[in-house]
């Protein structure tokens, strides 16, 4: 419903026409444009949209409830396999690294079941990580050969261990790398400054589960390393009870893996980390999963500006439809450094700057174009075994 008058009207009318909309027109003595005119025909304009939200609503309610009716048939299905695998062994694939440098083997292993305060799960999708690739290519410290990678997924609860309560067989849940214990005696869980609870981190790191022992392994006995807790590139996986976090069964798994770590990092360091306000000016290094994932973060804090920086020009397109406002290729400015290139857009920097890189180089053109006085950069990704970063002292004050 609208209000139009002349030759507007005819206009307006025939494109409404073209596009097969209904066009309601109204016309009042003495238009012009006050208050009262307006309210005069605000109670039909709210009337007509609460119509087509209501319809709206009522086909999405419809399309959930066959979903849920689909999802509920085939959740029963797995609760009948369940049943018969809980407390035994599985036999499943596995996608194994032997060693650095050397590709995935498919293999069947044996996962044993899992022990006290332990679950199991069906792996129904994965997601790859960069971090997953820097271990297969030895960079990683606490890289151990022979493992089963994998840190992105979605997956289904199969059988839990004992003393386990917040999660039961059917339970949707996304295996998560440093979890929080919820310890009321834990001082990083009890902070409202981070959520780097180092509860089980030390057993990650030298590939075990807790109790310092694997549930992988071959055929043949052989112990098989797990990795970040997680070791989601196995058709079953044994994680720590506070590793899985629930969600809703109607989140599609293969997108609830991406909250595994890339989006929910990216997020994170936006919304949590920085706490990034509207209006900000913010630069983004590295526009793979993470860094789009900051872009969209940084758009919906209010971010005025939003400065994307990557080598990869065809990532530009989908960078500014998640909330770019600018896109800039290094290799496009010759031999002028790309932190220079940056200030020279802002005149003082940005207020906040994310490397999504892992690059020590990156890591520090992102420290060197934040906003002088009061400018944070965040460092998110992961740099090689040995890297530094450089800087002159000056960038600090």
């Amino acid at each position: 419903t609208t209000t139009i008058t002349g030759t507007l009207t005819i206009v307006v009318a025939a494109a409404a026409a073209a596009a097969g909309q209904k066009l309601s027109v109204r016309r009042h003595a003495g238009f012009d444009h006050s208050y009262f005119f307006i309210s005069s025909f605000m109670e039909d304009h709210v009337k007509f949209h609460a119509k087509h939200l209501a319809a709206k609503a009522a086909a999405m309610a419809s399309a959930a409830s066959a979903a849920d009716a689909a999802s509920s048939a085939a959740d029963a299905a797995l609760l009948v396999e369940f049943a018969k695998t809980a407390g035994k062994p599985i036999h499943c694939q596995a996608a194994v690294a032997w060693a650095a440098n050397k590709p995935l083997s498919n293999e069947t292993i044996i996962v044993a079941p899992p022990r006290a305060g332990e679950i199991r799960v069906k792996v129904m999708a994965n997601a790859l990580c960069h971090t997953d690739l820097y271990t297969l290519e030895g960079s990683d410290p606490e890289g151990l050969f022979p493992c089963i990678l994998g840190h992105e997924a979605g997956a289904i609860v199969e059988s839990v261990g004992p003393g386990v309560t917040s999660v039961k067989p059917g339970d949707h849940v996304i295996p998560c790398y440093t979890p929080q214990c919820n310890g009321p005696s834990c001082i990083f869980c009890a902070s409202p400054k981070t959520n780097l609870c180092p509860t089980i981190r030390g057993t990650q790191g030298k590939g075990v589960m807790p109790d310092g022992t694997s549930r992988f392994s071959t055929l043949d006995g052989t112990p098989i390393y797990h990795f970040m807790g997680c070791s989601t590139f196995s058709e079953y996986t044994v994680i720590a009870e506070i590793s899985a976090a629930k969600i809703n069964p109607r989140m599609p798994l293969n997108k609830a893996s991406l909250f595994g770590c890339g989006i929910a990092t990216g997020l994170g360091a936006v919304w949590n980390t920085c706490k990034v306000e509207a209006g900000s000016s913010v630069a983004v290094f590295g526009l793979g999963a993470v860094g789009l994932a900051v872009v969209q973060a940084a758009k919906m804090a209010g971010a005025a500006r939003i400065i994307g920086i990557d080598l990869n020009k065809s990532k530009f397109t989908i960078a500014g439809q998640l909330g770019c406002t600018d896109v800039v290729c290094p290799s496009d400015h010759g031999d002028t450094p790309i932190q220079q290139v940056i200030v020279g857009m802002t005149k003082w920097g940005c207020d906040y700057t994310f490397d999504c890189t892992g690059n020590v180089n990156v890591m520090r053109s992102a420290l060197e174009c934040a906003h002088r006085g009061w400018g944070e950069s965040c460092v998110i990704g992961v740099a090689a075994a040995g890297k530094e970063i450089s800087t002159r002292p000056f960038q600090l004050v």
